[in-house]
């Protein structure tokens, strides 16, 4: 632990008089020192347009972002570079399935079933797609503990449903969907299941052939890479048939006056320069996250969460979001404390040293599903200790007391 601490510099400075614990890993996580310098190397030694250039640093350039691309394949199991498509991130990814197989495969009262758990950016997309075609939008119903029965997706997924979209994990509840049962029962209806993974790819292995997605979206700054960088996953036989919604260079093969076309796969959906160095990052980033081992990290993080929960049951008026079981759960633990605005909370805390995040967390419908407006989230990632989990508790102690005694 003390050597992966090592890696991440920002970790190493005091916040308001004391040592940072930043819990905020599920907005964006910090970066080693690796994806710095790769970063860093390409802009200093190898700055270059990709795919254009015959000439050296072109060249080294290109071969670091396809690199990259090879790398994120084998991360995922994907079977092959061509399903790996570069976007800037988890949202553009999903957008990019709702506009481009969605507006193609999805008529006037065909069903797209989601989770009342999704974050906005896989919620609006379908929420638009369905305005714009006359389609049905449904929701799984959440037990009482923010979990989806299998009864409820066998009883919600119908022959006229044509996508299912849904976290594998949520950001505000940390369940842990069973999304390769939600994918046999999709296809066995005839739609394709879409995945988002912005909060399970930094956190957990995944094998999208085992999984069987159709697509699935993550992006680089929630697993130790660069801001502005993420992938989708689509299995090759449904984007050959898709069209691109970006036009431009990079992505043309010929081009005439009054008709072009396209090049393969992956390139068709990657118009203009691409963010280069993000990729870059990003394959560093992945040499980082497979060293350490994406087993070792999810247990890591299930030890800390069953520590958290342990802990902060013993502080009265606290109430946890999500399942109980650290097994069925993320690296993060949202909730809220009686009388104490989220956003004081995470006030006070900042104040102690503890980066914490506080608001609807872009779950507008899941706060009103849990009938609050706002809660708390701390989020864990591998540079974690149970000694930040302390620093945590004491901190929510010390805002408890201090709104008693205002208030």
């Amino acid at each position: 632990m003390n050597e992966i601490r090592k890696q991440f510099p920002v970790l190493n400075q005091e916040v308001n008089g004391h040592p940072l614990v930043y819990l905020d890993s599920a907005a964006t996580s910090q970066k080693p020192i690796q994806v710095l310098e790769a970063v860093k190397n390409y802009y200093e030694l190898d700055n270059s347009n990709v795919h254009r250039g015959v000439h050296t640093l072109g060249n080294r350039a290109t071969d670091s972002y396809e690199g990259a691309r090879e790398k994120i394949r084998k991360f995922i199991n994907a079977k092959s570079t061509q399903e790996i498509i570069y976007t800037r991130g988890t949202t553009t990814s999903l957008n990019t399935v709702a506009s481009a197989y969605g507006r193609m495969n999805v008529n006037e009262g065909d069903e797209i079933v989601i989770s009342y758990m999704e974050h906005h950016s896989n919620l609006i997309p379908w929420q638009q797609l369905a305005k714009e075609k006359g389609a049905v939008l449904k929701y799984f119903d959440l037990e009482e503990d923010g979990t989806i029965t299998m009864e409820t997706v066998r009883n919600t997924i119908t022959d006229k449903t044509k996508i299912v979209a849904i976290t594998m994990a949520s950001n505000v509840l940390g369940t842990i969907n069973p999304v390769k049962e939600i994918a046999e029962i999709a296809h066995s209806h005839g739609a394709i299941i879409v995945l988002d993974a912005a909060q399970s790819a930094p956190h957990m292995s995944i094998d999208v052939q085992d999984l069987d997605c159709d697509f699935l979206a993550f992006s680089g700054h929630k697993m130790c890479g660069p801001t502005g960088i993420g992938v989708l996953y689509g299995k090759q036989a449904l984007l050959e048939v898709m069209e691109p919604i970006e036009f431009g260079g990079e992505m043309i093969d010929f081009v005439g006056l009054y008709e072009s076309t396209w090049k393969e796969l992956p390139w068709k959906f990657e118009g203009g320069t691409p963010n280069i160095a993000g990729a870059i990052g990003l394959g560093a980033a992945i040499d980082f996250l497979t060293e350490i081992g994406m087993d070792k990290i999810a247990e890591h993080e299930h030890s800390l969460v069953e520590y958290a929960i342990q802990e902060m049951d013993k502080i009265e008026g606290l109430s946890i979001y999500g399942p109980r079981d650290p097994q069925k759960r993320c690296g993060l633990i949202t909730f809220n404390i009686d009388g104490v605005h989220p956003h004081d909370l995470a006030t006070v805390l900042d104040m102690n040293g503890i980066a914490v995040r506080a608001g609807h967390h872009c779950t507008q419908p899941l706060m009103k599903w849990l009938q609050c407006t706002a809660t708390a989230r701390a989020s864990f990632y591998m540079y974690n200790t149970k000694e930040d989990v302390d620093r945590l508790v004491e901190g929510l102690r010390i805002a408890k007391e201090y709104f008693n005694d205002v208030f």
